[in-house]
């Protein structure tokens, strides 16, 4: 996936009202900018941090800017837009990256299911056969290479991880997909010193057959795309 026009480097001065951010670019200017991401973005908001940003030209939004990537610990990039990890994981099944998820006839996105959700995208094979896949942004480097997800208590996410079993349930397949848009991760694992429940229900939903694949995205200010498979780890072993 290439970026549509170049990215604008700046400089981060701060992120506020969860959706704003103050942006310095190299001219000095200050731009308010979007932040597309609803997560505590821990670690991914460093003061003075270097980012990226797109800017739009349609004269009907409110802002122009879209804070893109941020370089973590001044050696690592990482995508904070949250738009971008289904479009990857979905160019990546068709073309056959994800050899986990090959060999479906039909690939369609944001198909409802269970309750009222939608799942990322819903691969049909010729004999009918479904696998339900669920679509995770991982930016949380903590140490040792680890990434966790997620980065904030997470109701919804956990209610994904229960509907994914129900699908085993009913006899298809169901795959929780951690798309990792941040160089310096090198595995993954649930993250249970932030969200005891999620990693708890990650456990069951694992032991009922929901199967889980990390791939790492090869990140740059020109263009991202789907590089290798990252190892996942079950969470360490959970207080009483």
């Amino acid at each position: 996936m290439k970026f549509p026009t170049p990215l604008i480097e700046g400089k981060l001065i701060k992120r506020y009202k969860r959706f704003l951010s103050d942006i310095e670019l190299p001219s000095g200017e200050v731009v308010v900018a979007h932040c597309p991401n609803t997560g505590s973005m821990k670690r991914c908001q460093q003061e003075s941090a270097r980012v990226w940003l797109s800017k739009s030209d349609n004269p009907k939004r409110k802002l122009a800017y879209t804070w893109e990537l941020v370089e973590v610990d001044n050696q690592y990039l990482a995508c904070i837009n949250t738009g971008y990890p289904n479009k990857l994981v979905g160019e990546a099944i068709a073309n056959g990256v994800v050899k986990e998820l090959a060999g479906y006839a039909e690939q369609k996105a944001e198909v409802k299911y269970g309750g009222n959700s939608r799942i990322d995208w819903l691969l049909t094979g010729e004999d009918g056969r479904k696998c339900y896949v669920e679509v995770k942004n991982v930016t949380l480097l903590e140490e040792d290479g680890r990434g966790y997800f997620p980065d904030a208590v997470t109701d919804r996410g956990r209610k994904h991880l229960y509907e994914l079993a129900q699908m085993v349930e009913e006899g298809h397949r169901a795959v929780m997909f951690f798309c990792v848009s941040h160089t310096g991760i090198d595995s993954v694992t649930p993250a249970a010193h932030i969200d005891k429940k999620y990693a708890q229900a990650f456990i069951e939903v694992v032991a009922k057959g929901v199967e889980v694949i990390a791939y790492q995205v090869e990140v740059s200010p020109q263009a991202m795309k789907i590089e290798r498979q990252l190892p996942v780890e079950m969470p360490r072993a959970l207080d009483a």
